[in-house]
């Protein structure tokens, strides 16, 4: 592995993650064409969007404290491009703004602007239809997350209950301009286990209109069942963010999921999906526990044929876990390495969906950068080559 940020651009992107970027003052992004820094319902992410070196996008820290005595500064040329520097002035890597979409200024047919519709994460439009996460209103104490920002967001950045209409007419718009090809619809946690229910009717329209990939980000509904449903109307992919391994930081971390689902009804629900759709993720998040429990994590996941996701532990302004320091690089290297490995040795087909690029985790694909094992693994490279083409072919032709 190359341990040399200006020649390793997955140990950049991981490092920024972890130290975040001061904006020096020649730039100016959003008059550049790069897009506004929103804190989006996402709930991990309100960063700077950056291309970096081999085309990877990176959502940077650059609002919360830590990110003020990073080693990394953003300058612009006077020919308008930019560079991240080092401490030092030393030019570390030259980078691109990811450009801010037309439409986000657009309006819906019911007023309201697009970007408060929807936003871009990297190359693949969010979508967050429904209220606030249950666990932000319980009185007298909240039980959310503790890293979680989903509840700061409203009223600023991002619009609360959103009509079918209004999104269908915002991916119309991000499929024309961007050639999306995947929309990821997000919930939080709602009484009854309304979820699901929420969310069908825009996956049916957006699937019978634009034919994109469709994914799903929800708690684990109590009737597995409801899945093989989902899969009906468009689902192709769903992710359960069980975000912690440990069971005592489990509980700590998450307290509301804890009391309401359970660490097992998540383990569960990855298991059954995993048999079913092409893709299932199980997400936690590194830093918030030993890196050896985020490792047993990921192998977990892959051993039931389902993908990890690993975001990094950010510690984001007016959440709980605020003053909690980011986790170090050198900490989390071997996990992202793992990542890699492990999806690899189970042949999982990583990288394969066409234009999805991901700006706030690193891809398990980008884990590649710090395993001494990228060359190997014949058989699944060789598989993941076939799948691109077929994968694309079966996209355009709307047979998935």
């Amino acid at each position: 592995m190359i341990m040399d940020v200006r020649k390793n651009p997955g140990l950049l992107k991981l490092d920024l993650y972890c130290r975040g970027i001061r904006i020096g003052s020649s730039c100016a992004v959003e008059d550049d064409g790069g897009r506004e820094i929103l804190r989006t319902r996402a709930g991990l992410g309100s960063g700077l969007e950056v291309i970096l070196p081999d085309g990877l996008y990176t959502n940077i820290p650059v609002a919360e404290q830590f990110a003020q005595d990073s080693p990394y500064e953003l300058n612009r040329d006077p020919d308008r491009g930019y560079r991240i520097d080092d401490s030092g002035g030393q030019t570390v890597a030259r980078v691109r703004l990811a450009p801010r979409p037309a439409w986000y200024d657009r309006l819906t047919s019911s007023g309201k602007k697009m970007n408060r519709i929807g936003t871009l994460q990297g190359t693949y439009l969010a979508i967050y239809p429904a209220r606030v996460c249950d666990y932000w209103l319980e009185k007298p104490e909240r039980s959310n997350c503790k890293f979680c920002s989903v509840g700061l967001n409203l009223g600023c950045d991002d619009a609360d209950e959103k009509t079918v209409a209004e999104v269908v007419e915002t991916v119309g718009e991000a499929v024309r301009e961007n050639r999306i090809t995947y929309v990821d619809f997000n919930t939080g946690h709602y009484r009854g286990d309304t979820y699901l229910d929420i969310l069908a009717p825009f996956i049916s329209a957006v699937k019978k209109q634009y034919g994109v990939l469709i994914g799903i980000q929800t708690p684990p509904h109590h009737d597995l069942a409801r899945y093989r449903e989902m899969k009906k109307i468009g689902v192709n992919r769903v992710s359960f963010c069980f975000e912690i391994w440990d069971r005592g930081r489990f509980v700590e971390v998450c307290p509301g999921k804890h009391r309401q689902y359970g660490l097992d009804r998540y383990l569960e629900a990855i298991e059954y999906c995993a048999k079913i759709f092409l893709t299932t993720n199980g997400e936690i998040v590194a830093g918030l526990e030993p890196p050896e429990k985020s490792i047993e994590a990921i192998d977990w996941i892959t051993s039931v044929g389902a993908v990890p996701t690993v975001c990094v532990f950010r510690p984001l302004k007016g959440t709980d876990y605020e003053a909690v320091p980011p986790p170090r690089t050198e900490e989390l290297i071997p996990v992202f390495r793992r990542l890699y490995e492990s999806c690899m040795e189970r042949g999982l087909p990583i990288g394969v969906a066409p234009n999805i690029k991901v700006s706030l985790v690193l891809l398990p694909e980008e884990g590649r950068y710090f395993s001494e094992q990228k060359n190997a693994f014949y058989f699944t490279r060789a598989k993941q080559a076939l799948l691109r083409p077929v994968f694309k072919f079966a996209l355009k032709s709307r047979l998935i």
